[in-house]
């Protein structure tokens, strides 16, 4: 016999089985305090966040949007009092320059509309992945829930 053996002897089988039976209870007590919400639930709360991070990204995408047509605006207004200022000789260099603010003025329109998109794809791949984890959460409860049911229902038929 070695020391773990002296120090923790065997307890009889009848001790065992309402030691067993009491875990079993506490266990499931347990699992009813501390679940997660239902799978419905849950699913409907993930889909709530997941709707509004979507409807701040697109906000976001308008603001920047509606920034970039401030600036180019303004580069527009601030190109033409320079066109004015330097007469004749300069009204090559204003065409250069509208057509360069128009240019980067498209390209940060296209910019923000590319974000816009990326963005609902992203908000639709993360709501599809919480829907997924969602379901994967109910079912791992489900099962949970079953095996507490069998081993009380087996110790209280032991």
């Amino acid at each position: 016999m070695n020391n773990a053996e002296k120090e923790y002897p065997a307890q009889s089988g009848s001790t065992f089985v309402k030691g067993a039976f009491v875990g079993a209870l506490v266990g499931a007590a347990a699992a009813l305090l501390f679940a997660p919400k239902p799978g419905r639930e849950m699913r409907s709360d993930l889909a709530d966040k997941m709707s509004k991070a979507a409807d701040k990204s697109k906000d976001m995408c308008s603001t920047v949007t509606d920034k970039a047509s401030t600036l180019y605006s303004s580069v527009s207004e601030k190109a033409g009092s320079l066109v004015k200022t330097l007469g004749d000789s300069a009204s090559s260099v204003m065409s250069s320059v509208k057509e360069a603010s128009t240019g980067v003025a498209e390209e940060v329109k296209k910019g923000a509309s590319d974000v816009m998109d990326a963005e609902a794809d992203m908000a639709k791949n993360v709501k599809d992945k919480a829907s997924e984890g969602a379901e994967d959460v109910k079912d791992t409860s489900k099962d949970a829930a079953k095996d507490v049911n069998n081993k009380a229902q087996s110790a209280v038929a032991h």
